[in-house]
């Protein structure tokens, strides 16, 4: 059985593939800070959103899912997704949850790698 924040995991990182802002960005607090580790820093919820629109995608990536470690307020999401144009990336994102009840993202670091 998937627990709760598992599956709230797996949403958004579906999210993430088929570029659904809004269902991301209802997904984090104000004040979210998201480290692509190597490339940049990106502080408060209107950089986040010009961020993922930067990144938005007019047709869906391919997502896999490998491995999803949850303890407490932080989580582990590892997986590879496939660009429309066959870029193959592989990630590893950590989140910090900012409390139990109805949590939302406060912090994500991302290791994201080009496969070749």
């Amino acid at each position: 059985m998937e627990t709760k924040q598992k599956e709230f995991l797996k949403k958004l990182n579906l999210a993430f593939a088929n570029s659904e802002v809004a269902f991301i960005l209802d997904a984090v607090t104000d004040h979210i800070e998201w480290t692509i580790v190597g490339d940049k820093i990106i502080r408060g919820k209107e950089q986040f959103a010009n961020s993922l629109k930067e990144m938005a995608s007019s047709q869906p990536m391919k997502l896999e899912i490998r491995h999803m470690i949850t303890h407490g307020k932080e989580a582990v999401v590892e997986g590879s997704m496939i660009t429309p144009d066959g870029k193959n990336y592989s990630f590893c994102d950590i989140y910090t949850f900012n409390g139990f009840k109805d949590p939302k993202i406060k912090e994500m670091k991302s290791y994201v790698f080009e496969i070749g």
